[in-house]
C-alpha cells in the first residue's frame, strides 16, 4: 500500500481555499491530512439548515436520508434545475448493485499524482508526529454511519484502486452500507460484488493503489463535471449520481411526494380506460379532472404526513 502525501494550497472557482500542509494528530474527530478549517467549511456551506457533524459537515437528518431512498433521478433533477444547480449530476460509472439506491452524506477524499519532493515533506512531517505512514486507509478509518465515500482519483485506472474487497467490506461496515463513488477504479470485483453496498466506479484493475498522494479529506472535490462539498446528500441509482446541496433536501423530498402522488393518480385514470393520454398527462385539461386531482393530492398528502408523524 503506497504511502500518501500532503501538499499545497488549492485555488477553486477563483476563491483561495487555504489548506494547511501537514498532518493533524489523529485523536480529534476532525483529524485530516490537509485541513479545510471547520470555519471555512461552515462558511462555504452557510445555507445548510441542519445540524453539523463533529467534523463540520452538514448533517442531513437520518429520517430525510431514509425518505430519499425513494427518489428518482428525474425528481432530483427537477428541483436542482429550478434552482439553477445544473452541474450536480455525474454518470458514466460502472454501477455495482444497480437495483439498490445509494443515499448518504458525502465524505470527500482527494488524491493527486505522486510528486516526490512533496511526498518527502509529508513523510517527514508524519514521522515527527509518530505516524509511520500515510495511506488511503487514513481517510477510510474516519468514515461514520450514513457516509458515502466520495473519492476524486482523477479518473486513474492503473494504481487508481481506492479499495479491494477487504477495504470495501470495512467501508460497508463503517458507513452501514452507505456507499462509494470514485472517479478512479476498484480491484477484486468478484469479492466486492458479494458485499451488499452500492458503488460507482470508472474502472476495475488488479493493481494496488499507487503513484498518488492523498491531498485532502473533507474538502471540495470534483467528480466528473460536479463540484462536491462535504456533507452533500448523495443520491445514486442505476443511471448515475446526484450530489444535492443540503439546503435543497427538504424541498426536494416534499416535491417528490407530490410527483409520486401525481404519477399514482395518472396511472389510476389510465387504468379506467376512458381517457386519452393527453387528457390526463402531464396535467388534466378538464376542470372537473383538475379538481379531482387537487382533492386526491390533498387526501394523499394528509395520509403520508399522518403516517410519518406516527413513527
Amino acid at each position: 500500500m503506497i504511502r500518501m502525501a500532503v501538499s499545497r494550497s488549492i485555488s477553486m472557482v477563483g476563491v483561495a481555499f487555504a489548506f494547511v500542509v501537514g498532518l493533524v494528530l489523529p485523536a480529534p474527530v476532525e483529524a485530516q491530512l490537509m485541513s479545510f478549517p471547520k470555519q471555512d467549511l461552515t462558511d462555504y456551506t452557510a445555507q445548510n439548515p441542519f445540524d453539523r457533524l463533529p467534523d463540520g459537515r452538514p448533517k442531513v437528518p437520518d429520517d430525510l436520508i431514509e425518505r430519499a431512498r425513494g427518489l428518482s433521478s428525474e425528481e432530483v433533477w427537477a428541483v436542482l434545475e429550478e434552482k439553477g444547480y445544473r452541474n450536480q449530476y455525474a454518470d458514466g460509472f460502472h454501477v455495482l448493485h444497480p437495483g439498490k439506491t445509494m443515499v448518504g452524506r458525502a465524505f470527500t477524499v482527494q488524491f493527486m499524482p505522486l510528486r516526490s519532493d512533496v511526498d518527502d515533506v509529508a513523510k517527514a512531517k508524519a514521522k515527527e508526529r509518530g505516524i509511520p505512514r500515510l495511506m488511503n486507509q487514513t481517510a477510510i478509518d474516519m468514515l461514520e454511519p450514513g457516509d458515502v465515500l466520495v473519492v476524486d482519483l482523477f479518473g486513474k485506472k492503473v494504481n487508481g484502486t481506492i479499495v479491494g474487497d477487504n477495504l470495501f467490506y470495512y467501508t460497508m461496515k463503517a458507513t452501514r452500507s452507505g456507499g462509494l463513488v470514485v472517479d478512479g477504479s476498484v480491484r477484486d470485483l468478484d469479492g466486492i460484488s458479494e458485499i451488499d453496498m452500492p458503488a460507482y466506479f470508472r474502472a476495475v484493475d488488479p493493481t494496488p493503489i499507487g503513484e498518488v498522494m492523498l491531498t485532502g479529506i473533507n474538502v471540495p472535490v470534483r467528480i466528473g463535471g460536479v463540484t462536491v462539498m462535504p456533507g452533500d446528500l448523495v443520491v445514486g441509482d442505476r443511471e448515475g449520481v446526484y450530489f444535492v446541496p443540503p439546503q435543497f433536501v427538504k424541498e426536494l423530498l416534499d416535491h417528490a411526494d407530490e410527483i409520486h402522488i401525481h404519477d399514482e393518480w395518472t396511472k389510476k385514470k389510465f387504468d379506467e380506460g376512458k381517457y386519452k393520454s393527453s387528457e390526463i398527462y402531464g396535467s388534466p385539461s378538464d376542470p372537473k379532472l383538475q379538481q379531482e386531482y387537487k382533492d386526491y393530492l390533498k387526501k394523499r398528502l394528509d395520509e403520508i404526513h399522518k403516517q410519518r408523524n406516527s413513527k
